[in-house]
């Protein structure tokens, strides 16, 4: 220890050096990856962005929205639809691509042909995956476009899709032509590849006989086949294209992320619930381990 004088202060300075205890490195966190879903607002919470933002959640990606409508709907019916203003629309997407690092976007109810060719519009600003839902009627049967939104569709937005993923009535309403078996949903993915999609999945949970979806992407037709569950439920056709779109966000090749996305949608049909009083909703919340 040492006394030094300075101005008249006697300062003592000690030789012991302070100890200095090494705390190891946090780990580096990985980015969380970005998705965004451009659909309706389905107040049942079974569909729609609500499902689009739970199955964003679970797989791991931050969630981002564009409101195109608002429905008053449950599990029993869809009693009305408010589309928005296409401003509004077009001011949530610039919002939500001017700000975030979205690796992937998934389209589900745009209703009418005013919405599809805003959207379209604003897409075209951007490069990264897009997967397509063809939304047109809900599980409930009732209808969610207009008359004017499949010609819409076809021009103004399949062309700038990544995928899409329509079932067995709008592969009908797209290609033009019946389907009814594995053939049928063969040809129609055919069809619709040639309207500008980069690949086309046509779902077939609404056939009959053993459950396949068909995928095609110019040059090779798969088919992809499941274990085919007896129920019909709200938000699985939502849940399986946004699952996609998450996917993708987090650097899946296309194939890879469709296969993880039905491996969730089937664990989501086996944990499935009834929280009203009408059909079941799937269980967008639920991830394979």
């Amino acid at each position: 220890m040492r006394h030094v004088i300075f101005n008249a202060v006697r300062v003592v300075f000690s030789e012991r050096r302070p100890r200095v205890n090494l705390k190891p490195a946090a780990p580096i966190a990985r980015p969380v990856r970005t998705a965004l879903t451009i659909a309706g607002s389905d107040s049942g919470g079974g569909a729609g962005v609500q499902a689009d933002l739970k199955s964003f959640a679970s797989i791991g990606v931050h969630g981002t929205s564009v409101i195109t409508c608002v429905t008053a709907q449950n599990t029993r019916s869809v009693d009305s639809i408010f589309p928005l203003p296409v401003v509004e629309i077009r001011k949530q997407l610039r919002a939500v691509v001017d700000d975030f690092d979205v690796r992937a976007a998934k389209t589900g109810m745009l209703y009418s042909a005013a919405i599809v060719r805003t959207v379209a519009r604003e897409l075209q600003r951007t490069s990264f995956p897009v997967v397509v839902d063809p939304v047109m009627v809900a599980t409930v049967g009732a209808r969610l476009e207009r008359d004017d939104f499949r010609d819409a569709l076809v021009d103004r937005l399949l062309g700038r899709a990544t995928l899409v993923t329509p079932n067995r009535f709008e592969a009908e309403r797209l290609s033009g032509l019946p389907v009814t078996d594995v053939e049928s949903m063969e040809r129609a993915a055919r069809a619709i590849r040639r309207l500008g999609p980069k690949a086309v999945l046509v779902k077939g949970g609404h056939a009959k006989g053993p459950l396949v979806d068909v995928l095609f992407d110019g040059r090779r037709m798969r088919r992809l086949w499941g274990r085919r569950l007896d129920k019909a439920l709200h938000g699985a056709g939502c849940t399986l294209a946004a699952s996609i779109a998450a996917y993708l966000a987090l650097g899946k090749p296309l194939l890879a992320a469709i296969e993880s996305a039905r491996a969730k949608v089937a664990l989501g049909f086996q944990h499935s619930y009834r929280p009203g009083r009408g059909v079941e909703i799937i269980n967008s919340q639920i991830t394979p381990k």
